[in-house]
């Protein structure tokens, strides 16, 4: 009777791994006969039992390695709607891109701004070139929905020219194609890193904003 409860109260308490501390498990028995288990074995004729792995913290940050350089860890902001959230959700499922990310890229490439002018000369939401814009028959690239239909049709191209491949169709939206395909990956120059970045973080952000608008409408 003895022994059965020694051994019972050691593995309650083995049942709660929870309140314990990662560590070894030894099993002792002693000359009446009774049965030890510790974690801190101070006789030689103990037995390790039972080895606890070390415990790994889980990551506070995410860090994407794409082809090519190393990004920054990447910390995800809190989405917010925009004033063109409908008109993005209809051209983003006219051309089957997704929604979170579109929005992404027009937050990066111009904040929402649809009269944004670079000083390369891009314009409107999704700072198209007028060259790009005039390719994908955008008419007027401050119009709003011309602006974004352009852009969306455009990142359609990029992602199925890199097989889906997220991180290389932006890669070639701010670089340009040709970079991408020069180095076979992303071209190691910082505005395409701080870029990816952003429109991935943002990506994320917007990602969790849309789930939390389909929760709230069930």
């Amino acid at each position: 009777m003895r022994v059965a409860a020694v051994v019972a109260v050691a593995l309650g308490v083995l049942a709660a791994p929870v309140l314990a501390t990662a560590a070894d498990i030894y099993l002792l028995r002693d000359r009446q006969g009774v049965l030890h288990l510790t974690n801190t074995p101070v006789d030689p004729g103990s037995k390790l039992v039972i080895r606890q792995p070390p415990r790994v913290p889980f990551p506070r940050v995410l860090t994407l390695e794409p082809m090519g350089p190393r990004l920054p860890p990447l910390v995800v902001p809190q989405g917010a709607p925009s004033a063109y959230d409908g008109l993005i959700r209809v051209i983003a499922d006219r051309y089957d891109v997704e929604y979170a990310l579109v929005k992404a890229v027009i937050k990066a490439e111009s904040g929402f701004n649809n009269l944004a002018v670079s000083r390369k000369g891009a314009q409107g939401l999704m700072q198209l070139m007028p060259e790009t814009a005039a390719e994908h028959q955008v008419q007027d690239s401050f119009l709003p929905q011309d602006n974004i239909d352009g852009g969306v049709r455009y990142l359609r191209r990029l992602l199925d020219r890199y097989g889906g491949n997220l991180v290389l169709a932006l890669a070639a939206y701010n670089a340009g194609p040709a970079r991408v395909d020069e180095v076979g990956g992303v071209p190691d120059i910082a505005e395409t890193r701080e870029y990816l970045t952003r429109v991935l973080r943002y990506r994320l952000a917007y990602l969790r904003e849309s789930a939390g608008v389909r929760e709230a409408r069930r």
